[in-house]
């Protein structure tokens, strides 16, 4: 359990990664779609046929953001159960709580534009939360059991 509870905090860290890779793909092919000509308005934004080349960063950066990373972080919550190792469940509540946190500004930046100020430094904190936890528990697995602890016999 131990191993799938780091590998569900790496997988979180990774696609927040992903998330920032998706994010500059597509800011790149709107400034690229503006600089051949073309215009971004709100007709071109609702028809989804933009066309250009890193229209398909917003898309990843939409499902990964919104389905993926809760899903990985909930999962990593429900392992952490199973673990049996102290911290492991608060450091997954973390996560878990800054990436519903992650996910209400991204749905909220259309309405409050400032919020995505917000969402890029609360990446960052997911980023961090998840690596902590991995890390630790790392260090955990990889401390020695005690002589005594090994075995059933009394000391005498």
């Amino acid at each position: 359990m131990r191993k799938l509870y780091t590998g569900l905090a790496w997988t979180v860290a990774g696609a927040v990664v992903i998330q920032a890779a998706a994010i500059a793909f597509a800011f790149g092919g709107m400034l690229n779609l503006v600089a051949e000509g073309g215009v971004v308005d709100k007709a071109l934004l609702e028809s989804f046929q933009a066309a250009g080349v890193g229209e398909v960063g917003f898309l990843i950066h939409g499902v990964v953001g919104g389905v993926v990373i809760p899903l990985v972080a909930l999962a990593l919550l429900i392992v952490s159960f199973l673990t049996r190792t102290r911290g492991a469940t608060t450091w997954a509540a973390i996560v878990l709580a800054l990436v519903a946190m992650q996910v209400t500004l991204g749905f909220s930046i259309t309405d409050v534009p400032y919020l995505g100020l917000i969402h890029g430094a609360n990446a960052l904190a997911v980023v961090a939360a998840a690596s902590f936890a991995a890390l630790r528990m790392r260090r955990r697995s990889s401390q020695p059991v005690p002589e005594e602890a090994k075995t059933d016999a009394v000391a005498a």
